[in-house]
C-alpha cells in the first residue's frame, strides 16, 4: 500500500528540523573553535619557543647544527600532538557516575523484552521511552557535567547516521526486483552470497533495503525465521567488509586515514572463510526444509526490474557519502572542538531521498509494501541509543587507556573486545575508541592522519598491522550478534514484522541463532586468523 503524503511531510519536516538543530550549533561552535585555534597557536607558539632557546645553546659545533635543523620538523610535530593530547585529555569528562549507563542498558534490556512482555505498550511508547532515556543521559552531561562536547558530537554522529539510512531506505524502496525462479537451497545461498558482495558497493544497508523484500517473496510459502536471520548475518553484516562503503566502521577508519583499499587487501580471506562457513550452514538448514513455495514465477526474465531509475538515486547516495570536509577541504564544514562536522553531505542525503521518493514508480512502491513505519522505529531507537551510549564508551575509553587496559592489549582482545561491544553498543564508536585505544597505546594519535597511515601500513610497529585487522573484522562481524549491533539489522527486523514474519525477541535471536550459529563461525575466524 503506497504511504500516505502526511507522513513523508512528517518524516521530512522532523529531518529539516534535526538540520535546524545542526545550523545552530554551528553558531555556538564556529566562535569557540577560533578560540581554541587560538589557544592551540598561541601554546605551540610557546612551546615552539622553549625549544628553539633550548636548540641555540646546544649549537656547539656545525654538525649539532645540521642535527638540529634535521630534527626540528620531527619535534615540532610532536609538540603539537602533544597539545592536541592534553587539550583532548582536558575535554574528557572525569567524574561520570557509573550510575549514567544505567539508561542505556535499561533501553537494551526494554528492547529484548518489549516485544515479548509488553507488546501493545512497548509499540505504542517505545518513542517517548527512548527520547526520555537519552534526555536523562542528555541533561546531565550538559548541566551537571558542563559537558557540551559530548552531547554535540553525538547528535552530528546520530545525524550523519540516520540521513543515510532513511535515504538508502527511501531510494532502495522505489526498486522492486522480481526473481523468477523457484526457491531453492542453491538460488536462496546464490542471492545471499551475491547480497554479500553487492554490500561493497551500495552498503550493508542498501544491500539489506534493496534485496530484503525479494527475498522474501522468493520463499513465499517456506519461509522461515532462519532466512531472515542469514539473510542479516551474510548481506547486512559479514558482507561489508570489503570496502569503507561496506560498513560504517571502516568508512570511519578510511575518514581517518586508513586508505580505501586496505580493507580489500587485508579482509578478504576471513571475508571468503567466514561467508563460505555460514553459507555452508545455511544450505544445511534450507535442504532439510521440505515446503513448497507458493511463490508465482512469471515468464520471461530470470530477474525482472521496475523502477530502475532509482538506481540512479542510490549511485548519488553512495557518492554524497565522500562528500565529506574531512576528505576534502573545500567542502563547507562546521567546526567543533578541532572536528570538521559535515553538514552539506546530511542536507543532499535527506534531499536525494525526498526526491526519490516524490519519483518513485507507484508499482514499485506499491508492490514492496513501502511504508515509513520501519524506519519511524529506527530513527527513534536509535536517538535513545545515540542519546545514552556516550557514557557506556567513555568508561570503555578510560579502562583502555589505562596501565592496566594499555598492558593487555594485543590483536586477540582487540577481537574479542571490539567484537563484544560491537554487538551491544553501535560497531562504528565501538571501532573508533578501540582503534584509539590501540594507538593509543604505543603512544600515537589517531586524529593524525599520517600516524593512522603508518599505523595501517605496519610501517610504526610489528603489531600494528593485525591489530587493526583485529579492530576491522570483530567489528564488523559482530555486527551481526544482535539486532542493535549494526544499523541494517534492525531495519531489516522491523521490514520483517511488518510483512508478517514472526521475528524472535532480542532475547532469542542471541539466544536461538547468534550464539549457537555465529559465535562458533566467529570463534573460528579468530583461532585461524589471529590466534597466536
Amino acid at each position: 500500500m503506497i504511504v500516505k503524503i502526511s507522513n513523508i511531510n512528517k518524516i521530512f519536516l522532523l529531518s529539516i528540523f534535526l538540520i535546524f538543530l545542526l545550523l545552530l550549533f554551528f553558531n555556538i561552535s564556529f566562535g569557540k573553535d577560533i578560540r581554541d585555534k587560538k589557544n592551540i597557536n598561541n601554546t605551540k607558539s610557546k612551546e615552539i619557543e622553549n625549544v628553539n632557546i633550548k636548540e641555540n645553546n646546544d649549537k656547539l659545533n656545525k654538525e649539532e647544527e645540521i642535527e638540529t635543523k634535521i630534527s626540528k620538523p620531527f619535534l615540532d610535530k610532536k609538540i603539537e600532538a602533544t597539545i592536541k593530547k592534553k587539550k583532548a585529555d582536558s575535554e574528557k569528562p572525569t567524574n561520570i557516575p557509573i550510575w549514567l549507563i544505567i539508561p542505556f542498558i535499561l533501553l537494551l534490556a526494554m528492547i529484548a523484552t518489549g516485544p515479548l512482555l509488553y507488546e501493545k505498550f512497548w509499540h505504542k511508547y517505545y518513542s517517548h521511552i527512548a527520547i526520555l532515556l537519552a534526555s536523562i543521559v542528555l541533561i546531565f552531561y550538559i548541566f551537571k557535567l558542563k559537558n557540551l562536547h559530548t552531547p554535540i558530537e553525538s547528535f552530528f554522529e546520530y545525524v550523519q547516521f540516520i540521513a543515510l539510512i532513511a535515504s538508502l531506505y527511501i531510494a532502495s524502496s522505489g526498486i522492486f526486483i522480481r526473481v523468477n525462479k523457484k526457491a531453492t537451497p542453491f538460488v536462496n545461498v546464490s542471492l545471499l552470497f551475491i547480497g554479500s558482495l553487492i554490500s561493497n558497493f551500495i552498503g550493508t544497508t542498501g544491500a539489506s533495503m534493496l534485496l530484503i523484500k525479494p527475498f522474501i517473496r522468493l520463499n513465499q510459502g517456506r519461509l522461515k525465521v532462519y532466512h531472515i536471520i542469514f539473510f542479516i548475518f551474510m548481506i547486512s553484516n559479514v558482507g561489508g567488509a570489503l570496502t569503507p562503503i561496506g560498513d560504517p566502521p571502516l568508512f570511519l577508519g578510511f575518514l581517518k586515514g586508513v586508505p580505501f583499499f586496505w580493507t580489500i587487501i587485508n579482509n578478504i580471506f576471513p571475508w571468503v572463510f567466514a561467508l563460505v562457513l555460514l553459507g555452508i550452514i545455511f544450505l544445511i538448514f534450507d535442504y532439510k526444509n521440505k515446503s513448497e513455495s507458493t511463490y508465482k514465477i512469471k515468464k520471461g526474465k530470470a530477474i525482472e526490474l521496475i523502477g530502475k531509475k532509482n538506481f540512479l538515486w542510490l549511485i548519488l547516495i553512495i557518492l554524497s557519502v565522500f562528500l565529506d570536509p574531512n576528505i576534502f577541504n573545500w567542502v563547507p564544514s562546521i567546526s567543533y572542538h578541532g572536528h570538521n562536522h559535515s553538514f552539506l553531505r546530511e542536507l543532499l542525503l535527506i534531499t536525494i531521498g525526498f526526491l526519490a521518493y516524490k519519483n518513485a514508480n507507484k508499482t514499485a512502491l506499491k508492490e514492496n509494501e513501502f511504508s515509513f513505519e520501519p524506519l519511524k522505529e529506527v530513527i527513534f531507537i536509535f536517538i535513545g541509543i545515540f542519546g545514552t551510549m556516550a557514557p557506556a564508551l567513555e568508561f570503555i575509553n578510560i579502562y583502555a587507556q589505562s596501565d592496566i587496559g594499555k598492558s593487555i592489549i594485543n590483536h586477540n582482545t582487540l577481537y574479542w573486545g571490539a567484537g563484544t561491544l560491537s554487538s551491544f553498543l553501535d560497531n562504528a564508536p565501538t571501532y573508533l575508541n578501540f582503534l584509539t585505544a590501540s594507538m593509543g597505546s604505543h603512544g600515537v594519535d589517531i586524529s593524525n592522519i599520517t600516524d593512522v597511515k603508518a599505523y595501517a601500513a605496519g610501517n610504526m610497529f610489528k603489531t600494528s598491522l593485525i591489530n587493526l585487522k583485529a579492530i576491522s573484522i570483530s567489528s564488523v562481524f559482530f555486527g551481526a550478534m544482535t539486532y542493535i549491533g549494526n544499523g541494517p539489522n534492525f531495519m531489516v527486523k522491523s521490514i520483517a514484522d511488518k510483512m508478517g514474519i514472526k521475528m524472535p525477541t532480542f532475547f532469542g535471536y542471541v539466544l536461538k541463532y547468534s550464539i549457537p550459529i555465529l559465535l562458533p563461525v566467529l570463534f573460528l575466524v579468530w583461532i585461524i586468523f589471529f590466534f597466536v
